[in-house]
């Protein structure tokens, strides 16, 4: 189930909010995802939770990683987009020593021509998160 909500921002601009059941609700005041101008695509952060339990799943980072990015491939999929289609990434960690399983995982889900990337370790991470990814923008053409 999945539905488009159009508002016009102003006489020049138009955006779509994306939802899915297919990825985790919302855990605060914020929409999965909204794309602008039927253009440019913009997803809020997504944890490694499970969609239908709002859980976060068993295991490390890398298993948080892989849930993460499954979430966000059902948000990208709503809004008629693929992995293909993103053009930049930004993971926080909550311990770098989890940087290399981030990026094997990581690589399943984004092959040649990666998009442009930043990661950052932070203090803390909602739902005793390791790995968090935002800011995945599109640029759809």
């Amino acid at each position: 189930l999945q539905y488009w909500k159009r508002q016009q921002i102003n006489r020049f601009t138009m955006r779509k909010i994306i939802q899915t059941s297919t990825a985790p609700k919302a855990i605060g005041p914020y929409s999965q995802a909204v794309l602008v101008d039927d253009r440019t695509l913009y997803i809020s952060g997504q944890l490694g939770l499970c969609p239908s339990t709002m859980e976060l799943i068993d295991g490390g980072a890398d298993e948080q990683c892989k849930q993460a990015l499954m979430n966000m491939g059902e948000i990208l999929k709503a809004a008629g987009a693929t992995y293909n289609d993103v053009v930049k990434t930004t993971i926080f960690l909550s311990d770098m020593r989890n940087w290399n399983a981030i990026n094997d995982v990581y690589k399943e889900f984004f092959k040649e021509n990666y998009p442009a990337r930043s990661a950052f370790q932070v203090a803390a991470l909602p739902k005793a998160m390791q790995m968090r990814t935002l800011k995945l923008k599109l640029l759809l053409w």
